[in-house]
């Protein structure tokens, strides 16, 4: 018997360390070859770590939520033969999911190095039959809340438990007649880690360097959602056409006129960069929290490519397969709950940029309209409030009025959304 020492290895440059988000293996743990044993979340990813070798757990860096550097122990893995008096390079990690928007000092290279004298024996971790289940942190939260040991779900591919395999054993074991609404829960203390901690420090840090401040209007969008039914009638084999693609469409065609809305402020180094091109953060809801993937040149597409893109890029994020660079780099960001988006919103602002744009829910109500004859007649239309919250270091009161007013005229007069 002999022990491979595994190091944290160099997951991407100026990545100086990593957070240890979820362990699939514990101390006692036989694990094979390229099998996945943590998941690492940097400032720009999360990462899936793989053993190099085959053997036992021996070690593990700390508990999750702990930080580990790069080039320090990752785990201790006891193996058989002489496998370990060679040198064994670290598993190449795979990118999976979510990054924040800033960069830690650069890291020096990491070193695999073979351990070969005799150790203490650590003492042995309880690791529940549950914790040995591959699952993502978000199946294993929803397994918890609703009481399900994941040790008990068989899934359908593979070795890691999905959602689709919980809904599974919820409808093969689901009973009948009435129950309570519901059953008293004992309190729980959840640790803020991954991206939900990264979350946390991006929106403290926004509200505690940005003097905010938001702008309301009321926007009349009867005569654009007749015309995206319309398109969306005749589109062919083009996407389904949403209301995002038709409303960035409004942004980029203002933006030069109002290059003060797309621009990211350094406040260290004290310069505002206006940016030429729009790089649109589409705010996105996953099972893990928050993201927002960008939609690059957004100003260079036409509203079937946006809502393509859109699509794409909101499946990416969802999946977890949406890459670093889809997920940073946006110069203004567009946030929409969708029919949940109430009246009115106040968003935050997504540092370093200067501005964030929220439409809301649309709803019907009477209106007085022109009858045409100098007169007025009472007509039911389709109203939405569009919503902006601006970096008042950077961006004017009257910019971000004057910017709305612009909208809402290319909004309400919809035929020139598509006009060059």
């Amino acid at each position: 018997m002999s022990r491979f020492t595994f190091n944290m290895p160099d997951i991407g440059e100026g990545i100086a360390e990593a957070e240890i988000v979820e362990w699939n293996v514990g101390a006692g743990d036989h694990v094979e070859e390229d099998q996945e044993i943590v998941a690492m979340m940097t400032d720009k990813a999360t990462v899936a770590m793989e053993s190099p070798v085959t053997g036992t757990i021996v070690e593990v860096a700390g508990q999750v939520g702990d930080m580990v550097a790069i080039g320090s122990m990752l785990v201790v893995v006891e193996i058989e033969g002489e496998g370990a008096e060679n040198a064994v390079e670290p598993a190449e990690s795979s990118t999976t999911t979510e990054p924040a928007p800033d960069t830690a000092p650069e890291a020096a290279q990491p070193t695999s190095e073979a351990v070969t004298e005799p150790k203490p024996e650590p003492a042995p971790v309880q690791v529940s039959n549950t914790a040995k289940v591959l699952a993502s942190p978000a199946v294993r939260q929803r397994a918890k809340d609703i009481g399900i040991d994941l040790a008990e779900v068989k899934p359908a591919d593979g070795n890691r438990v999905r959602h689709a395999d919980l809904d599974a054993f919820l409808s093969y074991n689901a009973g009948s007649g009435f129950s309570a609404a519901s059953v008293k829960r004992d309190d729980e203390e959840l640790k803020v880690i991954g991206l939900r901690k990264r979350i946390a420090q991006n929106m403290a840090a926004s509200k505690r360097n940005i003097p905010h401040f938001s702008y309301v209007e009321e926007v009349d969008v009867t005569d654009m959602e007749a015309m995206r039914a319309d398109l969306n009638a005749h589109r062919g084999n083009k996407p389904k056409l949403t209301m995002m693609p038709l409303l960035i469409t409004a942004i980029c065609k203002l933006i030069p006129q109002f290059p003060m809305i797309n621009a990211r402020f350094d406040d260290e180094a004290n310069i505002v960069t206006r940016h030429g091109a729009v790089h649109l953060g589409m705010a996105t809801q996953t099972d893990g929290g928050l993201m927002v993937p960008v939609i690059r040149d957004a100003q260079g597409l036409n509203i079937w490519q946006l809502a393509r893109e859109i699509g794409r890029l909101a499946e990416a994020a969802r999946d977890g397969s949406a890459t670093s660079q889809e997920l940073s780099g946006s110069t203004l960001t567009l946030t929409s709950l969708g029919p949940l988006g109430g009246v009115a919103t106040t968003p935050v602002i997504n540092r370093p940029e200067v501005a964030i744009i929220g439409p809301n829910r649309i709803i019907e109500r009477p209106m007085f309209v022109s009858d045409g004859n100098g007169g007025e007649r009472i007509e039911k239309r389709k109203l939405m409030n569009i919503s902006i919250s601006c970096d008042h270091r950077v961006v004017d009161g009257y910019d971000a009025a004057s910017f709305i007013q612009e909208f809402k005229k290319l909004v309400e007069t919809p035929v020139l959304l598509l006009a060059d």
